[in-house]
């Protein structure tokens, strides 16, 4: 290719959207693929070698799963449940701690912070023996409450850290023209700064409820009670069919229902998620 081909902006422009549909094509060929097996009657779905597309579409797999012996509903319930109030507590107390780490001078508080975030250099495998033995104390070893509350408490240093950074790119100047007109540090953070970190406290939101709807390891660990069981640890259990064979069909469809919700949100907010990511990544 010649120098003059390089440089024209058509060959590029070619290029970068040859480069852009590669990667599409790249990522959404799993998710596509999981779609179609998901709606491939069970027995099809588990042949090999497998067939690319169904002979006929069937919602077979997505009925067993929610009207069969599994049932579904209330495992996603419990997810769902879980995952909001995890998201939002982690929102509030996060958009609290970090306007305390960015607006106020204390002794410490960059040894706070670095404390803070080394926290997330911890396995969680390391903690679970204590925190079940915690949780058990307190009485919340079996209970969605606590189930949040841990997830609360795991992904807390990672959102105070995104929300500090998002209060350190707003200008102080509105805090002390806020501040001369008589407002109180509550009302500064909830109707001065809120709406300028807005796309901060969505990625927060975003973040926190995807974790906490896919984390398995946690759940299982502290659910004993099948009626509390999350929809990751059920999935688990009705993967399998007669005789030790995994259910394809089965495990497909429970793969699709436990993504779309977060493919949905992910879409759905994805220009706040991008401009909360790349708050304070510049500061004028």
């Amino acid at each position: 290719m010649s120098m003059r081909a390089r440089r024209d902006p058509r060959v590029m422009l070619f290029g970068y959207y040859g480069v852009c549909g590669a990667l599409a094509v790249f990522f959404l060929f799993p998710i596509v693929w999981v779609a179609l097996s998901s709606l491939k009657p069970s027995v099809e779905a588990m042949q090999a070698p497998p067939t690319w597309w169904p002979s006929r579409f069937s919602i077979e797999n997505y009925r067993n799963l929610l009207t069969g012996p599994a049932d579904l509903t209330r495992p996603a319930a419990n997810s769902l449940s879980v995952a909001v109030a995890s998201a939002l507590g982690v929102a509030i107390l996060s958009a609290a701690a970090g306007y305390g780490l960015s607006r106020h001078a204390f002794i410490g508080r960059r040894v706070a912070l670095i404390a803070m975030l080394s926290t997330l250099m911890i396995p969680f495998q390391t903690i679970a023996i204590p925190l079940f033995m915690v949780m058990r104390q307190l009485g919340l070893q079996n209970s969605l409450t606590g189930l949040a509350l841990v997830y609360t408490a795991l992904h807390l240093p990672l959102a105070i850290f995104i929300m500090q950074t998002a209060f350190d790119s707003v200008p102080r100047e509105l805090d002390e023209a806020a501040i001369m007109d008589g407002a109180s540090g509550p009302t500064i953070l909830a109707r001065v700064l809120a709406p300028l970190v807005a796309p901060s406290v969505v990625t927060v939101l975003l973040i926190n409820f995807i974790a906490c709807w896919n984390e398995f390891f946690a759940a299982l660990i502290l659910m004993t009670d099948q009626r509390n069981y999350t929809l990751p640890v059920v999935l688990i259990n009705v993967q399998f069919g007669y005789m030790g064979v995994v259910d394809w069909g089965a495990l497909q469809a429970g793969t699709m229902l436990t993504m779309l919700p977060c493919l949905l949100l992910a879409l759905a907010f994805q220009r706040y998620y991008v401009a909360g990511l790349t708050a304070g990544a510049a500061k004028g």
